[in-house]
């Protein structure tokens, strides 16, 4: 509990959606940018801010992937939290 209160502080993950998006990752490592809009119900325009805060700080990266079309998705990285 100690570990999310101190989360909680860093101004880049005090902020609950980037928190939400981070647990999300954490134990999957990446996914697609599709998913994480809809677990956390909010649009892509918001989801892509949070997203650029993220990854400015080193703790995701966004990337493309190619299939039948170009989709986002997101990886966490092994920055400190």
């Amino acid at each position: 509990m100690e570990a999310i209160r101190e989360l909680t502080k860093n101004h880049v993950l005090g902020n609950p959606t980037r928190l939400a998006i981070t647990i999300y990752l954490l134990p999957r490592g990446r996914g697609p940018f599709k998913d994480l809009q809809k677990v956390l119900e909010i649009t892509p325009g918001n989801l892509d801010s949070h997203l650029k805060v993220l990854e400015k700080a080193g703790y995701i990266k966004v990337y493309k992937v190619i299939t039948d079309r170009p989709r986002s998705a997101v990886e966490i990285t092994d920055e400190e939290y």
